[in-house]
């Protein structure tokens, strides 16, 4: 009996695994067969139905999308190297420094976990207006640059590096700095690719703080590109509306295909002790 119970909870488990996967991935369906098809096919299924491209071109030449991905590609590169930076040096202190305070200020970067950055938007957008940053570029990316979770994932993997050969080079006459950038920076690249991409995925579809602090084709990253494309009254039809979805999620999708057995790698190597 209790056998016949485990093989009905595995099987319920199974069935609603494949049902929420279903769910999540109809929408995607639909966005694809939308965007290959005429317009004429968007609300109809037919297996012939011929393909196209010419909604990829309608959508490429109806909005400035090179300037919008030129934005973002600058926007996430600005913040993943200042988070590398930052992230590294702290991360780097937390680990195998012992100062006053250590304790309280690692857990002032934890309670930064808990903070959701939306409750923080007016006080970062007055701020961006004092500085006069506002419809920059910069001004999307300062507030993201230190990253607490980056710093928690950083000292985790620095404290797993043993110590002695830490020691090792001090007593070569390396220096602090050496030491990080030849022994535990390159121990820790998995941890890096996995927070890089973790990063750059966040930050690519990032939209209501861009979305606040931007108000020009100039400073605009792809998601608020794409949400003043989608909402233009002129008939635009849903086959180039998903062809212009497709294009700007199109470059995450295609390096998760390509980073996918680094990135599950990183994170179990990485491992939170």
């Amino acid at each position: 009996m209790s056998g016949l119970a485990t093989h009905l909870d595995r099987f319920l488990n199974v069935f609603a695994a494949w049902v929420l996967a279903l769910i999540w991935v109809l929408p995607l369906v639909y966005a694809v067969w939308t965007a290959f098809h005429p317009a004429a096919y968007e609300a109809r299924f037919e297996l012939f139905a011929p393909l196209t491209l010419e909604n990829f071109v309608k959508a490429w030449d109806a909005a400035p999308f090179a300037r919008y991905f030129l934005n973002t590609f600058i926007l996430v590169t600005m913040i993943l190297a200042g988070q590398f930076f930052l992230c590294t040096l702290a991360a780097y202190a937390f680990a195998r420094f012992v100062f006053p305070g250590r304790n309280i200020l690692f857990a002032l970067v934890l309670l930064q976990l808990l903070v959701m950055p939306d409750i923080l938007m007016v006080e970062n957008y007055q701020t961006m207006r004092l500085l006069h940053l506002v419809d920059t570029i910069p001004a999307i990316a300062l507030p993201y640059i230190a990253s607490g979770f980056g710093i928690f994932l950083l000292r985790q993997t620095f404290m797993t590096v043993p110590k002695e050969l830490d020691e090792a080079a001090r007593i070569e006459g390396a220096s602090f700095l050496t030491v990080l950038w030849k022994v535990y920076i390159p121990l820790a690249k998995p941890t890096y690719l996995a927070y890089g991409l973790v990063s750059v995925s966040h930050h690519w579809n990032n939209f209501l703080w861009p979305l606040i602090v931007t108000n020009s084709v100039e400073t605009r990253p792809v998601t608020v590109g794409l949400s003043v494309f989608s909402a233009i009254d002129s008939g635009v039809e849903w086959s180039v509306i998903n062809a212009a979805t497709l294009m700007t999620s199109g470059p995450l999708l295609i390096a998760f295909l390509l980073f996918q057995r680094q990135f599950v790698q990183s994170f179990m190597r990485a491992g939170i002790k």
